[in-house]
């Protein structure tokens, strides 16, 4: 019963368990976090995500609160994050140690997709077979306005997959 009280709308579910399993994954390549540690942080993370996204969650427009859903650590880590990992007793040091100095991680509804350092390749976790509307192209995304936020060109190229 008390699973469904902080549990994700099923609509989210897939993409906030894409988003929780790598940010666990990279916490766990470092061996320095236990395998109950992980759980305990992946059950924390996955709750505040739920959460945070429960009123800025918009199937039908996909990029709708986009830049509100994006995971950011640019040398100052995501407050989700922080607090997720302070469950489990890590220090603002000790995530600053385990996690990338800069990542983005984008949770939209049908997509889930990363990026590690400023000109990095964005790499896609997770992406649903649904039909996103046509209307939903146009507009400028967190993705989208990051790309165009550049000083410099990108010294790598994005492939994008259409279904």
């Amino acid at each position: 019963q008390s699973q469904r009280r902080g549990g994700p709308r099923p609509d989210m579910v897939p993409e906030i368990a894409a988003a929780v399993g790598f940010v666990s994954s990279l916490l766990r390549t470092r061996g320095c976090v236990s395998e109950q540690q992980l759980q305990v942080f992946s059950g924390a993370l996955r709750e505040a995500l739920a959460e945070h996204y429960k009123h800025h969650w918009f199937p039908e427009k996909p990029f709708k609160g986009s830049g509100y859903r994006c995971i950011r650590i640019n040398h100052k880590m995501d407050p989700i994050i922080s607090k997720a990992a302070s469950q489990i007793g890590l220090s603002l040091p000790q995530l600053y140690q385990l996690l990338p100095s800069e990542l983005t991680l984008w949770v939209d509804p049908y997509e889930v997709s990363y990026r590690i350092g400023e000109d990095g390749s964005i790499c896609v976790l997770y992406e649903a077979t649904a039909t996103k509307p046509v209307s939903s192209y146009g507009m400028l995304t967190c993705k989208n306005q990051m790309m165009l936020g550049r000083t410099s060109p990108s010294k790598n190229y994005i492939m994008t997959v259409s279904s």
